[in-house]
C-alpha cells in the first residue's frame, strides 16, 4: 500500500497533468486506477524473483540461508535472543592432507561386523516374534562365502567330516545346514567347524551357543596344537595351520561375546586382551572394537583411551566405533557443563573446541551415526556385513554404543548441537572432503543390499532447504499469481479484494 501510494503521487499524478492536461489527464487516470495493482503486484514479483535466486546461490555456495544467517547472526543477538548452535570451529588443515593420502581403499568393500548377533538365539528369535527377516540374501551369502574362506582349506578332501562341511557352508536352508554338521561330527566328534555352525545357528539362547563354542574350542585347541608341529613341512600343512588358527580365533571371540552378553564383561575383556595379545596380526577381524564396546559398558574410560591411542592411527583405516568413541570420550570432559546459549555469548573453550573437532570428524567419516544416536531414526536389528561410511556400519554402531552415549551426561546434547555444522565445511562431500576421501556416492546401493526391505536406508543428509526460501519462494509465486489474476480478470480481482477487505474488518460490515 505504501509502495502504491509513493508511486502515485510522485509520478503519475504530477507528470499527468503537465504533460495531458486536465481533461484528458481524467481519461488516463481511470485507466491507471484499473490497473494500479497489476503494476504493483508486477514490481513486487520482479522483485521477489532476484531475491529468490539470490537465496538460492547464496544455500547452495555456503549452506545456509542469507536471511537466515543475518537474523541468527546479527539480529538475534541484539534483541537478546541466543544462537541455537554454537559456533563452527575449523580444522586444522595441516593432518587433514596427510591423513587423506594415507587412508586405505580398502575401506570401501563389505566388511564383517565385528558385533554380528546369533543367528539362532537373537536374529531367529526376532523373526519368530515379528514374522520379519532381519538378515539379506545377499548378506546371509557373504557369511556363507566368509565360512568357506575361513573353515576350509585345500586338504580337507583327506578328512570326511571337513567335506561335509564344505558342503554346509554353501546350503541355502538353515535346517539344512545344521543336518550337515551333525552329520559331520558322526564322522569325527572333534569337529570345531560343526560345534561352531550349531552355536551359530541351532542354539536359540546365548547359555546353548556358549555351550557349544566351549565344545568346538576345545577341540580346536586340539587340531591347533597338531597343525603347529606339522607347519614347517610343506605349503598344505601351512594352510591348514591358517584354517585351523582362524577357527580358533573365532570361537575364542564369540565366546568373548557370549561371556559379554550374560553380563560378565571383566572375562570377557580379559578373553578379548589375551586373544589380542595371542594373534597381534589378525588385526583385520577388528577385535578391538569388542574390547572398546566392553571398556565402555565397565565405564573404564582410561583403558578405552589406551585402545583409541594405539589403534586411532594415521595409517589404519578409520571406523565409525574408532570415530565416534574417539569424540565420546572429547565430549565426555565438557558435556555436562556445555550449554549452547552460553557457549554462543562468551564462545568456546578449548576443551569445547576440542571436542566439536572431534565430533565434526566423526561424522564427516560417517554422516548416518547422529540420527540414529539422537533417536530421530528408528533402530533395526544390525547386518552380519557392514559397508564402512554407510548406513549399515551407523546402524551397528549405534545398535550397541547408544547406551554410552546416553551415560554420560550431556553428552548428545552435545551431539545435537554441533553434528550438522560439519556439513558447512564440506558442501560438495561427493568432491571433496575434510579430513577423508570424498563421500562414496554408491553407498546407498551397497546399503540396499545390506539392510532389510523395511528399513529406509539412510543416505547422504541431503540440505533441506530452509524455511526462509520456501517463504521467499512462496511470496514470489503468490505476488505473480495475483498479478497475473488481476491483469485476466479486474473486476472479478476488485469484488474479490472488497470481500476480503469485508471478511476481515467484520465490524464494518
Amino acid at each position: 500500500a505504501v509502495f502504491k501510494r509513493l508511486f502515485w503521487v510522485a509520478n503519475i499524478k504530477t507528470t499527468g497533468k503537465r504533460l495531458f492536461g486536465s481533461t484528458e489527464w481524467g481519461i488516463w487516470e481511470e485507466l491507471f486506477k484499473k490497473k494500479m495493482d497489476v503494476v504493483c503486484l508486477s514490481y513486487a514479483s520482479f522483485l521477489f524473483f532476484p531475491l529468490q535466486v539470490f537465496e538460492w546461490w547464496y544455500f547452495k555456495k555456503y549452506g545456509t540461508c542469507f536471511i537466515e544467517q543475518v537474523s541468527v547472526s546479527h539480529l538475534r543477538p541484539l534483541l537478546g535472543g541466543a544462537e541455537s548452535n554454537p559456533p563452527v570451529p575449523g580444522f586444522s588443515a595441516s593432518n587433514g592432507e596427510s591423513e587423506t593420502n594415507r587412508q586405505s581403499l580398502s575401506e570401501c568393500k563389505v566388511w564383517r561386523n565385528p558385533l554380528s548377533l546369533f543367528r539362532g538365539a537373537e536374529y531367529s528369535r526376532y523373526t519368530w516374534v515379528t514374522g520379519k527377516e532381519p538378515l539379506t540374501y545377499y548378506d546371509m551369502n557373504l557369511s556363507a562365502q566368509d565360512h568357506q574362506t575361513f573353515f576350509t582349506c585345500d586338504t580337507d578332501f583327506l578328512r570326511p567330516s571337513y567335506i561335509v562341511m564344505q558342503k554346509a557352508w554353501r546350503e541355502r536352508n538353515p535346517q539344512a545346514r545344521i543336518k550337515a554338521a551333525y552329520q559331520a561330527l558322526e564322522l569325527n566328534n572333534d569337529c570345531a567347524a560343526a560345534y561352531v555352525l550349531l552355536a551359530e545357528e541351532e542354539a536359540t539362547t546365548i547359555i546353548d551357543a556358549e555351550k557349544y563354542f566351549k565344545q568346538a574350542l576345545k577341540a580346536g585347541e586340539a587340531v591347533y596344537r597338531k597343525s603347529q608341529h606339522c607347519h614347517p613341512q610343506n605349503s598344505q600343512h601351512e594352510a591348514q595351520l591358517r584354517r585351523d588358527t582362524n577357527v580358533l580365533v573365532y570361537v575364542k571371540r564369540r565366546l568373548a561375546m557370549c561371556a559379554r552378553k550374560l553380563g560378565r564383561i571383566k572375562e570377557a575383556v580379559k578373553m578379548m586382551r589375551d586373544l589380542m595379545k595371542e594373534f597381534p596380526l589378525l588385526s583385520m577381524l577388528n577385535i578391538h572394537e569388542n574390547l572398546l564396546e566392553a571398556l565402555l559398558e565397565l565405564q573404564a574410560y582410561a583403558d578405552v583411551q589406551a585402545v583409541l591411542a594405539k589403534y586411532d592411527d594415521i595409517s589404519l583405516p578409520k571406523s565409525a566405533a574408532i570415530c565416534y568413541t574417539a569424540a565420546l570420550l572429547k565430549a565426555r570432559a565438557v558435556s555436562d557443563r556445555f550449554s549452547a546459549e552460553t557457549a554462543s555469548r562468551r564462545g568456546l573453550s578449548t576443551a569445547e573446541i576440542s571436542a566439536v573437532e572431534a565430533i565434526h570428524r566423526a561424522v564427516e567419516f560417517n554422516p548416518h551415526v547422529p540420527k540414529y544416536l539422537l533417536e530421530m531414526k528408528s533402530l533395526i536389528l544390525p547386518p552380519e556385513h557392514i559397508l564402512k561410511r554407510g548406513d549399515s556400519e551407523a546402524v551397528a554402531y549405534a545398535f550397541f554404543h547408544l547406551q554410552h552415549w546416553k551415560r554420560i551426561e550431556g553428552a548428545l546434547n552435545l551431539l545435537h548441537c554441533t553434528w550438522e555444522g560439519t556439513f558447512r565445511m564440506i558442501p560438495y562431500p561427493l568432491e571433496k572432503g575434510h579430513l577423508f576421501y570424498p563421500y562414496a556416492s554408491w553407498t546407498e546401493t551397497a546399503d540396499r543390499e545390506l539392510l532389510p526391505t523395511f528399513h529406509n536406508v539412510s543416505v547422504y543428509p541431503q540440505k533441506e532447504f530452509p524455511f526462509f526460501m520456501h517463504f521467499t519462494a512462496g511470496l514470489c509465486s503468490f505476488s505473480a499469481m495475483l498479478a497475473f489474476l488481476t491483469h485476466q480478470f479486474p473486476e472479478l480481482m476488485v469484488i474479490f479484494a472488497k470481500a476480503v477487505s469485508i471478511v476481515s474488518r467484520p465490524g464494518l460490515a
